[in-house]
């Protein structure tokens, strides 16, 4: 599903479409299988879509290989007639624990 991309991410293609969930969301087996084989089972997955970072969650409602964004979320994503297909990019566990500590220090 991903691939070796820089020293920061690895790099896959996902279908994007709106979701009706409160965070970004994966199909349950995808998000499982990402945070065992990356994450070690535990920390939060974290996207990149665009310009935008997602940290993400499971969800069996949402088909294979498909990345359900919440709406509020649209606007900062280039997304054409979803679903689209898109390059992801997901934050290898160091990287994504930055992306979170600036987050939480900025408040958010």
């Amino acid at each position: 599903m991903f691939e070796e991309f820089s020293s920061a991410y690895y790099l896959g293609r996902m279908y994007v479409e709106p979701h009706d969930a409160v965070r970004p969301v994966m199909q349950n087996d995808d998000f499982e299988r990402v945070r065992d084989g990356v994450y070690g089972g535990d920390g939060d997955v974290v996207m990149k879509v665009d310009r935008q970072h997602l940290v993400v969650d499971g969800d069996d409602a949402v088909p294979e290989g498909t990345l359900g964004v919440p709406r509020g979320y649209l606007g900062s994503l280039d997304l054409r007639n979803p679903p689209s297909l898109k390059e992801v990019l997901l934050a290898k566990p160091e990287h994504a624990e930055r992306i979170l500590s600036l987050t939480r220090d900025r408040g958010g």
